[in-house]
């Protein structure tokens, strides 16, 4: 495994204007973190920038922060303390779930606005909540629990055609991904995209969403990097299915992506705030939130929901591009999203419930579960069970680490599996090794109480950011 390049550009690129901060930067990333992702260290060395008094006691990110501390700035904060032990929680699939992951929920079920938790059964570490971790919390936000990636989402476009239709127009599939999908941290679509969010009346609202808005503009209709995907596949319909179509196989578009940089400078920047503002014990810092009663948490909720209503145009414009590449239109359309907060009520008690990597599940709530490059994604239907919030996972959920999986997999051997299932790969990593998720079929076993399944999705032709 080789060692993580990051070069004087990237970190110009993230506001390493500095010398010394750019070499103490590179210092640190081939002693500290060379198997971590790039993104990831990248995103991480955008925090410390961001939050230098966050990290100047960190062992290792200390040195970097002190780079960027000029002066002591005088706050104004309030502190907490932690119950001393966690609230119950519901978990699902639990056998299949690391410690780490159940521990990162324990923290969170110890917060003193903490109302309800339930962890579902794709759950893995992830950062502040663990990813599958649901948190009813009252009349606040917490913008680490709701994630960087703002309002990511699955979407799904059926259509009216064949699987002999796809084995036939298998070239022409691939030609439409290449062209008309864009991924990774820089750049959008190669034409102009068009969508009424660009006029929304929120990006006048604050300065940072007014600095924003040219990014949002220029990545409009394009997808991130990881486990983002864009991918022609064959969805096959249960009888008397919610969308209410015949039984059989059909040709689908399924998307997963969200908010692009704009959510990314959204999360960071009230990230800060939070935790300048809301001061727990160290371990728990992370898990700062803002107030629905604070001017700061409305601009939050304000920018969250406009990021969310980003992806989801994201999402249109993907869908949109590949169905003209194709000169068809789609005759059912299914969409949801998750590392986000929603106000609901919960028990006769309005929440705020945060869904950090998972699938709202209300009665009759429509929604896709994928798998991996070539297990089978699920068409669901929420059971609305109180016990999981009103949830359910948002995917298979990670086995390995993205740096786990470097270290484990190759290049040939994913190509080689590929192969044999009959999935052609557009990009990607060997991060996204199938052997890198639990078993989907595990997972939606798991499940069974929260959602019903009417369709699964057959992944043939799939679209990555290839680092």
């Amino acid at each position: 495994m080789g060692r993580q390049t990051i070069k004087t550009k990237d970190l110009t690129k993230i506001g390493y204007h500095n010398d010394v901060s750019r070499s103490v930067a590179i210092a640190l990333v081939m002693r500290h973190f060379k198997h971590i992702a790039k993104e990831e260290i990248l995103e991480m060395l955008s925090f410390v920038k961001d939050s230098p008094d966050e990290y100047i006691n960190d062992e290792k990110l200390g040195p970097l922060a002190s780079t960027f501390v000029t002066k002591v700035k005088a706050k104004s904060f309030k502190s907490y303390e932690l119950l001393e032990e966690p609230s119950l929680y519901k978990i699902f699939g639990g056998k299949d779930i690391d410690g780490n992951a159940k521990r990162q929920m324990d923290l969170a079920m110890r917060l003193p606005i903490t109302i309800q938790g339930a962890l579902m059964p794709d759950a893995h570490t992830g950062y502040g909540l663990p990813v599958g971790g649901v948190l009813a919390a009252d009349n606040a936000v917490i913008p680490y629990a709701v994630g960087v990636d703002i309002g990511c989402r699955m979407a799904l476009s059926v259509f009216d055609l064949s699987e002999k239709y796809l084995q036939m127009n298998a070239y022409h599939l691939k030609k439409a991904l290449g062209e008309f999908t864009h991924f990774g941290m820089d750049g959008g679509l190669a034409f102009a995209q068009e969508h009424e969010i660009l006029d929304r009346n929120e990006f006048q609202n604050t300065d940072l969403l007014k600095k924003l808005h040219g990014k949002a503009v220029k990545q409009l209709g394009s997808s991130g990097g990881g486990n983002h995907f864009v991918e022609f596949g064959l969805l096959e319909l249960c009888p008397d299915n919610i969308l209410d179509l015949p039984e059989g196989k059909y040709l689908a578009i399924l998307s997963h992506s969200g908010s692009r940089g704009l959510g990314a400078e959204i999360a960071k920047h009230y990230m800060k705030i939070a935790m300048d503002t809301c001061k727990l014990p160290k371990e728990a810092q992370h898990l700062a939130w803002l107030s629905l009663e604070s001017a700061v948490g409305q601009e939050y909720w304000e920018s969250m929901n406009l990021a969310g209503d980003y992806a989801s145009a994201c999402h249109d414009r993907i869908h949109y591009n590949l169905a003209k590449a194709i000169g068809e239109k789609p005759i059912a359309r299914v969409e949801n999203h998750h590392n986000f907060a929603w106000e609901e009520w919960q028990n006769d008690q309005k929440v705020i419930v945060h869904r950090k990597g998972a699938t709202p599940a209300s009665k009759g709530a429509l929604g896709i579960i994928p798998g991996n490059m070539i297990s089978p994604g699920f068409l669901v239907v929420g059971k609305g069970n109180s016990d999981s919030l009103n949830s359910a996972s948002h995917g298979a959920g990670r086995r390995l680490s993205r740096g786990g999986a470097r270290e484990t997999f190759t290049m040939s051997s994913l190509k080689k599996q590929l192969s044999s299932a009959g999935v052609t790969l557009l990009g990607g990593t060997v991060e996204e090794t199938p052997q890198a998720y639990k078993d989907i079929e595990k997972v939606m076993a798991a499940q069974h109480s929260l959602v019903d399944v009417h369709g699964k999705f057959f992944p043939k032709i799939v679209r990555m950011n290839k680092e």
